[in-house]
């Protein structure tokens, strides 16, 4: 089963799934614990240019390191159920630091607790896009 919602904000998420609601809400108030706490026990974050980050502990780290200061805009999600009873969701919107903003898509696959067993990260914006955002320093 294939469900589409679209979605302005992170108020809005919670239409789609609430534990995707959560993750969107934690990491924009900076709560990386209990966005690690999300994940199943063994949980993977995929993050760009990144190895699998595995595990609550080690995604709470990698979040406390690198996303502080983000704000995600999920705008779309597209939910399916997956053979295995596991869920699905795809979401796409931007990701706003204080000095940029960047098309972003999300794949979060959910098992059957309710609990992030995988998120992958992947930036959607142009290679051009990506190539401004490169900082020129002078010497």
């Amino acid at each position: 089963m294939t469900q589409t919602n679209l979605i302005a904000n992170t108020a809005v998420a919670s239409a789609i799934d609430p534990v995707v609601h959560r993750y969107f809400e934690t990491l924009n108030c900076g709560d990386f614990e209990a966005t690690a706490n999300l994940f199943a026990v063994d949980g993977v974050l995929n993050a760009p240019f990144e190895d699998p980050i595995v595990g609550r502990g080690a995604i709470a780290l990698y979040l406390e390191t690198e996303a502080k200061g983000m704000q995600l805009e999920p705008q779309q999600a597209i939910i399916k159920t997956l053979e295995d009873a596991n869920i699905e969701i795809q979401v796409s919107g931007k990701v706003k630091t204080r000095l940029f903003g960047v098309k972003v898509g999300w794949l979060f696959i959910l098992n059957s607790e309710r609990e992030i067993v995988a998120v992958t990260i992947k930036l959607l914006a142009s290679t051009q896009e990506l190539l401004n955002l490169r900082v020129s320093t002078k010497f």
